[in-house]
């Protein structure tokens, strides 16, 4: 019945992408099946192949006795020794069996039992393949959708594309190519399930690695991933040789390889920044093209207050605070934001009344100087020659001058005490 099977194992073996080893246990389960449909459960039925032959040969075992009470179990100490000279009472003896007793119905079960165990094989062998490539990009075809998900066709299985891992603003037609990054491999009913994404920090790493071969050679490394998926994205970026600009080598030449990273994800936004062990200067960074004043770390609560020019505070934010968002994703640390002017009252709002009294009047100390700049050369008695050389001494204000001690100021070339008492006068009645 399953006779010359050594040409068709081979064959299947390698339509399938098959273990021959696979193939051939599956025909000898197969066979135990069928045999112990065909003479019962409670019989011992051993099934080898014989690859000379081509052939699957049964045996059943018996036990050797002096006597036969039970004929499909035991069989006689005379019988056993014709067909084993060597063979003694208590011995196990197999039997070969005739194939050509099996019948039309025992040959079909045969037939799916090895179907059934082709099958599992091939499921193995894919959930094996797909497992191992997870969080790699793999390439489809958009098949089905169910449900707000896409089924895609991989060839040799197929993937789920979750609603939840799609980008929002893309579409997609049934027959269109689609990447995404293997997040899981599942076992379903019909086979191995792959499920991929679009929208996760992975799949924007891989994506620049495939365009970036400093990246795949390890000379640059992404270190930290954020997006808003559709929207915005930051990476952090670092290189390991000095003579190479990590940002400048995700760039490419004229935003060349960027622009294949932002191709794939339909216009979404990508700021590279350079990464740094520093938390501050990470978060100053990350918050670009925010200029960024000072950076108060709190290592105890893992946060950040980050401090900046008025005028840079809508942009420090950014869109419905997308900005301030994807850095934080990016540092790992909470970030507060406030102004100059805002961190300036949080901090008069914790003095004491004196401490804040003399903080008033140090502001209105540096304002009245802050007014005085227009220059030395406005204080009565002092010509250009004079202020060359109060400048060449380090006197570039008003505010200089009523600082400093006649003495000091006599100390200058061509400037003599009766002068400098004039001069150091005329500076404090400006002030």
């Amino acid at each position: 019945m399953l006779a010359n099977l050594t040409n068709i194992i081979e064959q299947v073996g390698k339509d399938k992408g098959i273990d021959k080893k696979v193939l051939i246990e599956a025909l000898e389960s197969a066979m135990i099946k069928a045999a112990e449909k065909r003479f019962g459960l409670n019989k011992e039925i051993e099934a080898h192949y014989d690859e000379d032959a081509g052939e699957i040969e049964l045996f059943i075992f018996k036990t050797v006795v002096e006597e036969v009470s039970e004929p499909d179990l035991e069989i006689s100490m005379g019988e056993a020794v014709e067909l084993d000279p060597e063979a003694q009472e208590g011995d196990s003896l197999g039997l070969k069996l005739d194939s050509k007793e099996f019948g039309r119905i025992d040959a079909q079960t045969a037939k799916q039992i090895i179907i059934q165990k082709v099958r599992e094989a091939e499921r193995d062998i894919v959930f094996k393949e797909y497992s191992e490539k997870i969080g790699e990009i793999i390439t489809g075809i958009v098949q089905r959708f169910e449900r707000g998900d896409i089924i895609v066709d991989l060839g040799r299985a197929e993937a789920l594309l979750p609603k939840k891992e799609q980008v929002r603003r893309e579409g997609y037609r049934q027959g269109e190519r689609i990447r995404g990054v293997v997040m899981d491999v599942r076992v379903d009913a019909k086979g191995p399930q792959v499920v991929i994404s679009r929208t996760h920090p992975d799949f924007l790493v891989k994506l620049f690695q495939m365009e970036v071969p400093e990246l795949y050679e390890g000379i640059v490394e992404i270190q930290a991933a954020a997006r808003e998926p559709g929207d915005r994205a930051k990476i952090a970026v670092s290189s390991s040789n000095p003579d190479v600009d990590p940002v400048g080598a995700c760039v490419g030449i004229k935003g060349s390889r960027v622009q294949a990273v932002v191709q794939e994800l339909k216009g979404e936004k990508i700021d590279i920044v350079h990464h740094s062990i520093d938390p501050a200067l990470l978060a100053k960074n990350a918050l670009s093209p925010a200029q960024i004043s000072r950076v108060i770390v709190d290592d105890a609560e893992h946060s950040m207050e980050v401090i900046v020019p008025d005028d840079q505070l809508s942009l420090a934010i950014g869109k419905k605070g997308q900005n301030v968002r994807l850095a934080a994703k990016l540092t790992g640390w909470k970030i507060d934001i406030y102004t100059e002017t805002e961190s300036s009252d949080r901090a008069s709002a914790t003095l004491s009344p004196d401490e804040a009294f003399e903080r008033e009047i140090n502001a209105a100390k540096e304002a009245a100087k802050a007014e005085k700049k227009e220059g030395i050369s406005s204080l009565k008695g002092v010509g250009s020659k004079t202020v060359e050389l109060l400048n060449a001494a380090g006197f570039a204000t008003i505010a200089d001058l009523a600082d400093s001690t006649i003495d000091a100021l006599a100390e200058v070339e061509g400037i003599g005490k009766k002068k400098a008492e004039s001069i150091i006068g005329a500076a404090k009645a400006a002030l």
